[in-house]
């Protein structure tokens, strides 16, 4: 099964292309264009340069988010027209847990955590076995002083990653001393390879989203939707 992977819940875009023998090709930008002015281009060459043609793909996954509601946007409106031009299933999945995929085979406790502003950051935590993995704290926008202090509670070794681990790196270290384990920063990127490979598990277990009614996973409300119910409750 063809899926085409789209990435762009940050500042980084990504597309990629994968099959049953794993990645065919992956392109990532981060340059500073508008996703509005890169996606399209981006799967326009990424098929030119591994020689498939929109028709054979036969599934599309895109990254629901949390994370940048404008890229969020972006993202799931490119891959909702794609799939509907298409007629091919489409699937979302957890921007958190594509980035905590990152470190799967490591043997501690991952927790993503991603720049949500505001002194908060999105996050969750999960536990990769062998057999699979365990979301141990559903994902949640949380000041990273509070989330600090919670992991401790853990008493083991938790890997951090994403772009929160940058800005608030002095804060992990203080609170969390040994405990926190920050592998190094090409770790930290939310890929559409990920994106596209978890979405091609889904689709052959026959877990696909009703095209019409998904929407982008935002955890807290946009600006402009939390000043209408503040307008509303006053």
């Amino acid at each position: 099964m063809l899926v085409l992977g789209i990435e762009s819940s940050t500042p980084v875009a990504s597309v990629a292309l994968v099959s049953e023998q794993g990645i065919m090709g992956e392109i990532v930008l981060n340059i500073g264009l508008t996703h509005s002015e890169q996606l399209l281009p981006l799967i326009d060459d990424l098929l030119k340069q591994v020689r498939i043609d929109l028709e054979q793909i036969e599934g599309i996954a895109v990254g629901g988010g949390p994370g940048s509601f404008t890229g969020l946007r972006i993202g799931m409106a490119t891959a909702k027209g794609l799939a509907q031009g298409r007629k091919v299933p489409l699937v979302s999945i957890s921007t958190l847990r594509i980035l905590a995929g990152n470190m799967e085979t490591q043997p501690a406790l991952v927790a993503p955590v991603m720049n949500a502003r505001k002194h908060e950051v999105y996050t969750a935590l999960f536990r990769f076995t062998g057999k699979g993995e365990e979301e141990l704290v559903s994902p949640r926008a949380i000041a990273p002083e509070t989330w600090a202090r919670e992991l401790l509670a853990f008493r083991e070794p938790v890997i951090l990653l994403g772009d929160g681990v940058p800005v608030y790196l002095g804060l992990w270290q203080e609170i969390m001393g040994s405990q926190a384990l920050i592998p190094p920063p090409i770790h930290w990127q939310i890929r559409a390879s990920q994106v596209a490979w978890l979405g091609r598990k889904k689709m052959l277990a026959g877990e696909t989203v009703d095209l019409y009614s998904l929407k982008p996973v935002y955890i807290r409300p946009a600006e402009a939707e939390a000043r209408l119910l503040g307008q509303s409750c006053s």
